[in-house]
């Protein structure tokens, strides 16, 4: 007797994005942390001056600069002293998820429940690769900001914060949501930061190409396009309940269901000559595909043209 296949939950919960932590170990973020690394001279260096991150106390040095003496453990021990700092290497990772009105939509998957555990997954492979979570989600009512922080717990506040703001019905759609995320991500972002921006990118604007243009100049921005086999090639003339109960997509001619594919094509288009003019690469994520394998072909790409 066969199985049928296990169905999709409609929207994740926060116990099916805690379990994508596993599968998450086959995605590699290293790459470009490599070459981040390579680009400051190695991985983990010491040295005197102003550095991001405090290493250790030892006895003064010729040579050493006088506002790096540490005057508490001078005065405390009664010879000089001076603070070394160690270069931090772990690379913030600030995530843009997309969970507006149009993400609400799939025929099997919806684009929203899709970009959450690409997102989780994204999230999961960082954190085993050392580096700081973060992000911003871009919901109906608003976008809230999770700061770039370290260990399992930055990734399980941005998880729960995804969970949160899903939508669960029909909401009224807000064309500027999108750009105002990213010019968040445009104030809180650090240079050297990997950024990966999960939408369908219905509402981007020439602002919100502005604040990904200036993103790219200083990080590795990675554009993540969701979207439903339906959105790509329509089904036959006909009316089609798509999503969550109240979305009806009516398609009613021949006619229609050309200017649908070509609102998609057109979309797609300009999204490879903007991934193009910012030197960032595109990954194509379809809500019936596995995320798992999607995320890391085109993590592999992404690395091998770095």
């Amino acid at each position: 007797m066969s199985r049928r296949p296990e169905a999709v939950k409609v929207f994740p919960a926060l116990a099916d994005l805690i379990a994508l932590r596993g599968p998450a170990h086959g995605l590699e973020l290293g790459a470009r942390r490599m070459a981040l690394s390579v680009q400051s001279g190695g991985y983990r260096s010491v040295y005197r001056g102003r550095g991001l991150e405090f290493d250790e106390v030892r006895v003064y040095q010729p040579g050493d600069e006088v506002r790096d003496i540490d005057w508490r453990v001078t005065a405390r021990r009664g010879r000089p002293h001076t603070k070394l700092y160690s270069e931090e290497r772990e690379r913030p990772v600030l995530l843009c998820i997309d969970l507006g009105s149009s993400m609400l939509f799939g025929s099997r998957c919806l684009k929203s429940a899709q970009a959450m555990r690409a997102g989780a997954l994204l999230a999961w492979a960082a954190e085993q690769a050392g580096d700081r979570v973060g992000g911003v989600v871009v919901a109906h009512d608003g976008h809230k900001s999770r700061p770039a922080m370290p260990r399992r717990d930055a990734v399980l506040s941005l998880l729960k914060t995804l969970v949160e703001l899903q939508p669960r019905a029909p909401i009224p759609p807000i064309p500027s949501l999108l750009d105002e995320g990213l010019a968040r991500l445009v104030h809180v972002a650090h240079p050297g930061s990997f950024i990966p921006v999960l939408s369908d990118f219905h509402t981007l604007s020439n602002e919100g190409e502005r604040s990904l243009r200036r993103l790219a100049q200083h990080n590795d921005v990675m554009l993540i396009q969701v979207f439903d086999p339906m959105e790509a090639e329509p089904p036959p003339p006909g009316r089609y309940r798509l999503g969550v109960p109240g979305r009806l997509l009516n398609l009613d001619s021949a006619a229609a269901a050309e200017r649908w594919r070509r609102t998609f094509t057109d979309r797609r288009n300009r999204l490879e000559r903007l991934a193009a003019r910012l030197g960032t690469p595109l990954i194509s994520l379809v809500t019936d595909a596995n995320p798992v394998k999607t995320l890391a072909w085109g993590l592999m790409r992404h690395g091998r043209a770095a």
